[in-house]
């Protein structure tokens, strides 16, 4: 099979669509647009297909790189439009476009009656083109291209309903977080190349084996900095400390956007990245300890957050920054594969959680808070459904998708030392703890709002339910991808990169036996079954819910207010610069720079009223000047000859 021509066609539909969209798409109408939107994003998905097959079938080996021309060429760096497929990143481009094709079909349903319509689909299709991008460029420059294209895109559809300055703002802190991250990513890739002399993914792999790379040894300094710098990076699209705050906030866009940011996309991004250069990473057992402590901080600081929250879309929300946390232990750990693999299950549950609650929120009339529901299962059956299942997931029941990923997790900080174990149940109970909080106040009990909003309840259409329902089977089925060998299984996904070298340096399989692994898996279910049961008894049974705003006291203050983090950098951080840039304005802007420009003015003002004395009128005092000047000549030409 002709290969060349299929790839450049993956990141080009999205493109096409965005153009067709952006340029024609009030003309084409909300019809043609819910065609075209989602059927560039299902061509692209049969096109990554025909790439799976290829690996599958050996046809690509471990990895090809198509190139397409030359871009820049300017002394040693010389980059090229050039796509490097492989197992990695077909595996992306899989969840990219099939979890993106969902919800895509899912916005038409959702985003119908919106006035912007076109423009929704727009950007949607160029943020997949950017994360398109970003996923199959085969050097660090090119991935950087999507990496700062999904930022924008992301801006614009945070901040999609712009008409509300709070919205706006919400992007904006999006935008320049991303920002602070972005800088450390683009420092480690020019420490790269200083060293190396190249930014190529295959090349850098190569001279990480190299010998005469001294620099580049376990443990190194060189290497160690820029690990970090990419950690850095990785932080800001990822949400882990100091950087995460941007991400609850994001839930101000369109609910669909909120599962394509939060879900299969953007936030994967740092975690691939990772994965991508983990050959640099496993030569910095100093970065992995950093990533690992830092990991361990967001995941139970984001879960208790969690646990306190009163919007349906921001319990979600930190939710997602806790689990990346997970994702980011296995990296600490040098666990590779484990972190893919909960990639891609919590792609399946998280997408299949946000939808279920812009289904909710759909038919409540865009009401979000908790507090005003409840009993939805008997008027949103199949959302009710589609969610409970994305909530056993997400919680890791047996034998949801979710289990096998975050306990295989779990089993290697238990592996690792008992202090990891500790935090370990912990995750697990708070993940429990905030999901099955959710599900109560959501689904059971009885209702909390108007008899208005009782009396149009309603479930959603099949353009939103089809999607929930083909992301429950996934997130019942997931696990399949990398079924553990305690189970019978054969972990798929672990053995299909060491198979073809993604993975530089894989860890041994855990080493604790079948029966250790067993009671492991007995101790955390027990957690989730006592969880579960409390929280049930305590807002079912008990009637007992969330508090006014501005009652909550103690430790629940604390949380509801998510530690204070945001007013903590407002003074901190915000505050100081723009008190800085007040005092710039006046001292260097106004004084400086218009001063000197003021100056300029004046001294060519003062210039001119003194060279108009010399146009005085007088025709006597003009001879005179001319005979001078002759004089003058004459003189300095004798000078010369002599």
């Amino acid at each position: 099979m002709e290969y060349q021509n299929i790839v450049w066609l993956i990141p080009a539909l999205p493109l096409l669509g965005f153009i067709i969209i952006s340029l024609f798409g009030d003309k084409l109408g909300k019809t043609m647009v819910g065609l075209i939107g989602p059927g560039v994003i299902l061509g692209a998905f049969i096109l990554v297909c025909l790439l799976l097959g290829g690996v599958l079938g050996g046809s690509l080996g471990d990895g090809q790189v198509f190139t397409y021309f030359n871009w820049i060429a300017a002394g040693k760096l010389n980059i090229s439009i050039a796509f490097l497929i492989d197992p990695l990143s077909i595996w992306m481009l899989m969840i990219i476009t099939g979890i993106g094709f969902l919800i895509h079909v899912y916005s038409v349903g959702y985003m119908h009656d919106d006035e912007a319509f076109a423009r929704f689909f727009a950007y949607l299709n160029l943020f997949i083109f950017s994360m398109l991008m970003l996923v199959m460029g085969s050097s660090y420059v090119l991935m950087f291209l999507g990496w700062e294209g999904v930022g924008f895109c992301s801006y614009g559809l945070i901040g999609f309903w712009y008409k509300k300055q709070d919205y706006n703002a919400a992007a904006q802190k999006a935008f320049v977080m991303n920002r602070i991250g972005d800088l450390g990513l683009l420092l480690g890739i020019l420490l790269i190349f200083i060293h190396l002399g190249t930014l190529d993914f295959q090349e850098i792999t190569a001279a990480v084996k190299d010998p005469s790379q001294s620099s580049l040894k376990y443990g190194a300094g060189l290497v160690t900095v820029i690990t970090l710098l990419l950690f850095v990076g990785a932080s800001g699209k990822s949400a882990q400390i100091p950087l995460y705050t941007w991400l609850p906030d994001a839930m101000a866009g369109p609910t669909p956007v909120s599962a394509l940011i939060h879900a299969a996309t953007m936030v994967t991004a740092g975690v691939y990245m990772i994965i991508r250069s983990n050959a640099l990473f496993a030569l910095a057992p100093c970065t992995q300890s950093i990533i690992l402590g830092v990991a361990i901080a967001t995941t139970i600081i984001s879960a208790t957050i969690a646990i306190s929250q009163k919007d349906i879309k921001k319990v979600l929300a930190y939710s997602t920054v806790s689990h990346l946390g997970i994702m980011f232990i296995a990296l600490g750990l040098g666990s590779y594969s484990s972190a893919l693999f909960h990639v891609t299950t919590h792609a399946f549950f998280k997408a299949l959680l946000f939808l279920g609650a812009g289904s909710v929120i759909h038919a409540l009339h865009h009401e979000q808070d908790i507090r005003n529901m409840g009993g939805l299962r008997k008027y949103l059956p199949i959302t009710f459904a589609t969610f409970l299942i994305g909530i056993l997931a997400a919680s890791g029941v047996f034998p949801f998708a979710g289990f096998f990923s975050k306990d295989e997790i779990i089993g290697r900080m238990v592996e690792a030392s008992p202090v990891l174990a500790v935090f370990g149940y912990i995750i697990t109970a708070l993940s429990a703890l905030y999901s099955f909080r959710l599900l109560w106040l959501v689904f059971f009990g009885e209702f909390r709002g108007t008899e208005h909003q009782r009396s149009h309840l309603h479930e959603s259409p099949l353009s939103m339910t089809i999607p929930l329902m083909v992301l429950a089977v996934l997130a019942v089925v997931g696990g399949i991808l990398n079924f553990p060998h305690a189970l019978g299984g054969h972990s798929l996904l672990e053995h299909f990169f060491e198979e073809h070298h993604i993975i530089i340096k894989p860890l041994a399989a855990i080493s604790f036996s079948h029966s250790t692994e067993y009671a492991l898996y007995a101790v955390a279910t027990a957690i989730i079954v006592i969880i579960a049961f409390i929280t049930y008894r305590f807002y079912i049974t008990k009637k007992n819910g969330p508090v006014a705003d501005g009652a909550e006291t103690g430790l629940a203050k604390i949380l509801y207010n998510k530690y204070y983090v945001d007013e903590i950098y407002a003074a901190v951080v915000v505050k100081p610069v723009d008190w800085l840039s007040v005092q710039v304005h006046k001292i260097l802007e106004l004084k400086v720079v218009d001063g000197i420009v003021n100056l300029t003015a004046r001294g060519t003002t003062e210039g001119g009223k003194a060279l108009r004395l010399l146009q005085s009128g007088n025709v006597s005092f003009y001879l005179f000047v001319m005979v001078i000047g002759i004089i003058a000549i004459l003189f300095f030409n004798s000078i010369n000859l002599k």
